[in-house]
């Protein structure tokens, strides 16, 4: 079982862990490498360029350079990280309201929730960065920003050790985000709009298995930021999506203290926390306008919603696809006092 977020796991409380190796990237040839970096062009969405060993999309890894060399950080950002079809659009609600309350009342009838896709809300420096960092820059303080990517690419101006930036991370049963990436990916990738509609589950999942997923591996991904959170909770808040679900006022309360915004008694008895929570679900957020016929700069809006539970996984992967991935991801996770053994 994992150790509660922004806690060492108990075989570990003596043993610092060290921060992932800084990143190998030659930011001045970046263009001129990238045709000589591993290509894997079978995985939707998008082809995938092997780099610091982890596949990512090219058209990322052309914007990473510039985002290290020009993205001006504030102190009181706060960082949305998650691996792919993690639990992102709900984290990005949460964050997003219970940061702004106090401008935008949960129970106000015209929140910005109810006419903006949450990734709307929370933009991805790495999507966003590359021609619109004007835009970024006009978001008033305290600023809620996204990534995928993993920890040992982020700029250091938000690692660092004198960074005041903030991390959120959440995760999710691996099983759970290949079988809603495979569903997801098939529906809005370019791929498919292409024609390519033929891809099977078996073959998204022995390109998962292999780690050749969207910035995967996934539980690599993970594993490093599970591994800074010990290091230093203070900057890294580490959540698992199935908590969240199980718990959603327990989670919320501790997102909202990590960021440097816990609810005052008032608040609680006001109803506040259970009106974020109601505001920010999935049956909510799927059944309001903007998410039913709404467009962002990904995809349609109600590509982000589909049944947001626990154990889906069930419905698609045989007992031996289960069993072969879980081997690897416990074999990979070992000794890291992080399991997914007793999530559904």
């Amino acid at each position: 079982m994992a150790t509660p977020a922004g806690t060492r796991a108990p075989n570990e409380a003596s043993v610092p862990v060290a921060p992932p190796p800084p990143l190998a990237m030659p930011h001045s040839n970046m263009i001129e490498i990238l045709p000589s970096l591993p290509l894997e062009t079978r995985s939707l969405p998008l082809d995938l360029r092997c780099y610091n060993g982890f596949w990512v999309p090219e058209r990322i890894l052309r914007a990473i350079p510039d985002i290290h060399a020009g993205f001006e950080t504030r102190p009181s950002d706060i960082f949305l990280a998650s691996s792919p079809k993690s639990g992102t659009t709900w984290l990005k609600a949460l964050a997003f309201t219970t940061l702004n309350r106090a401008t935008y009342s949960p129970f106000d009838a015209g929140h910005p929730l109810r006419r903006c896709n949450p990734h709307d809300c929370a933009k991805f420096i790495e999507v966003h960065f590359d021609g619109v960092k004007d835009e970024l820059e006009a978001i008033p303080s305290p600023r809620v920003l996204s990534t995928h990517l993993p920890y040992s690419m982020l700029p250091e101006r938000v690692t660092g050790e004198d960074s005041g930036c903030r991390i959120v991370y959440i995760c999710r049963n691996p099983k759970d985000v290949l079988v809603s990436g495979w569903l997801h990916f098939k529906k809005v990738s370019p791929k498919s709009v292409m024609g390519v509609q033929s891809f099977t589950l078996q073959e998204a999942f022995e390109l998962f298995c292999q780690g050749r997923s969207l910035n995967g591996p996934q539980w690599q991904h993970v594993l490093q930021y599970w591994e800074e959170s010990l290091r230093r909770p203070n900057k890294v808040l580490f959540l698992k999506y199935e908590e969240i679900l199980c718990e959603p006022v327990v989670n919320l309360k501790k997102l909202a203290k990590f960021m440097g915004c816990a609810f005052e008694e008032e608040e609680e008895k006001g109803g506040v926390v259970d009106a974020i929570v109601e505001l920010c679900s999935l049956p909510t957020l799927k059944d309001m306008e903007v998410n039913k016929s709404g467009h962002n700069y990904l995809t349609k809006n109600d590509g982000f919603f589909r049944k947001g539970v626990i154990g889906d996984w069930r419905n698609h992967l045989t007992p031996d696809m289960a069993e072969k991935l879980d081997k690897i991801v416990e074999e990979a996770l070992q000794g890291s006092g992080l399991s997914f053994a007793n999530d559904l």
